[in-house]
């Protein structure tokens, strides 16, 4: 029988009081909204590639195997790594705009190939910035005044971020700077300084996009382009706008019920990147709206239990934690849906367990196995305390 834990000091963790090796006590409603998800993207991938499928199916078992594993780790021990953690995150980066090579011909360096497995830092490092972050700000919250701490949890954030859209990667690199701003709202800041981070944003969107080019400096400048053709749609539609177009008009062929096996627009490869940063077109076209409301709904079903973990969490760097892959996941899903129905500009982000691709799925897997690890670990501490957890 467990000692029954005290309540620790402000920076302690009741952590050594807990078996090293606790019982699996996974969140089952979380294990199945990914699970669901995963079969959405098998059964997606199927009519568009059936190497894909295949290699995205192992992708998904060798992730629910990883996420398994971690839910047995003590995440507390991950605070400890923080800085090993955050070299690693970046070193990895330096190394992918250094020996990366293109992806889909578009110029973008984004990955390393390790035999038959393209490596993304940019995804891995999403996780790595989550733990180094959260770590941060726990042992940095008492030393250091508010304003401090803001200025440099988003130095620390943007640094990688920085990195990643000069690959240029600019969906990864604004999931980088989503995290930061989420993981400061929950810690406290105050709002004065987040007013102020959110007027710094818009002096640098302003600055990129209206002043430098102004001058004849041509930063970013494919993403520019993007969002000319989302502001003006019909003035070149069949170059920067084409991919967003098309992807409207698969949805919209989709109507109620899908049109099934007789898709045209995805399957006949009109839109582009059918399974990646624009798969939820072939939802849309295959399944239609009632396909793409079973998917939001899964969706919305993983966010939902995220956010009771957020909750739950025994200490504040396991709430840090899932907040920041609340954070992940629902900037990844609402820009990639955004991009796809036409009321975002493209920025190529993928959606979570759904796009085709292993370095995604994994890091997915990844995170719910964090989540995984802090439910036990709540739960474990509420047996302690005599009380239990509701579903």
């Amino acid at each position: 029988m467990n000692t029954p834990i005290q309540t620790p000091a402000q920076g302690r963790d009741p952590t050594s009081v807990l078996p090293a090796r606790p019982m699996l006590h996974i969140d089952l409603l979380l294990a199945l909204g990914a699970i669901g998800l995963g079969v959405v993207s098998l059964v997606t991938l199927a009519d568009l590639s059936h190497s894909q499928m295949v290699r995205q199916g192992a992708f998904l078992g060798l992730g629910l195997v990883a996420m398994l594993g971690l839910s047995r780790v003590d995440y507390s021990r991950l605070r400890e790594l923080k800085w090993g953690l955050y070299v690693i995150l970046v070193g990895a980066i330096l190394m992918v705009i250094g020996l990366g090579h293109s992806i889909s011909g578009t110029g973008s360096t984004r990955s390393i190939t390790i035999s038959a497995f393209s490596f993304q830092a940019s995804e891995f490092g999403k996780v790595l910035l989550i733990v180094f972050l959260a770590a941060f700000v726990v042992d940095s919250s008492r030393k250091t005044s508010g304003r401090e701490l803001v200025a440099r949890v988003m130095l620390l954030a943007l640094a990688p971020a920085m990195l990643v859209i000069a690959e240029p990667d600019l969906g990864s690199g604004l999931v980088y700077i989503a995290i930061a701003v989420v993981l400061l709202y929950i810690s406290g800041a105050a709002w004065q300084h987040l007013a102020a981070l959110a007027a710094l944003g818009v002096v640098a969107f302003v600055v990129v996009v209206v002043v430098m080019p102004a001058v004849g400096i041509h930063a970013l400048h494919t993403q520019v382009s993007r969002l000319e053709a989302f502001l003006h749609p019909s003035s070149n539609p069949n170059k920067a706008g084409y991919q967003q177009h098309e992807s409207t008009v698969a949805i919209g062929a989709g109507g109620k019920l899908g049109r099934g096996a007789a898709t045209s627009q995805t399957t006949l490869g009109l839109v582009p990147e059918p399974t990646t940063d624009f798969i939820f077109a072939v939802i849309g076209e295959r399944f239609g709206f009632a396909g793409a409301a079973v998917v939001l709904s899964l969706y919305a079903l993983v966010i939902w239990r995220t956010l009771r973990i957020v909750v739950a969490a025994k200490n504040l760097f396991g709430a840090l934690l899932a907040a920041g892959v609340a954070a992940m996941f629902t900037f990844q899903v609402f820009v990639n849906v955004g991009v796809a129905v036409g009321i975002l500009p493209v920025t190529g982000v993928t959606l979570p367990l759904v796009s085709y691709g292993g370095s995604s799925v994994l890091t997915t897997f990844l995170a719910l196995g964090l989540l995984q690890s802090i439910h036990a670990q709540a739960r474990m501490v509420a047996a302690t305390k005599g009380r239990v957890l509701s579903i």
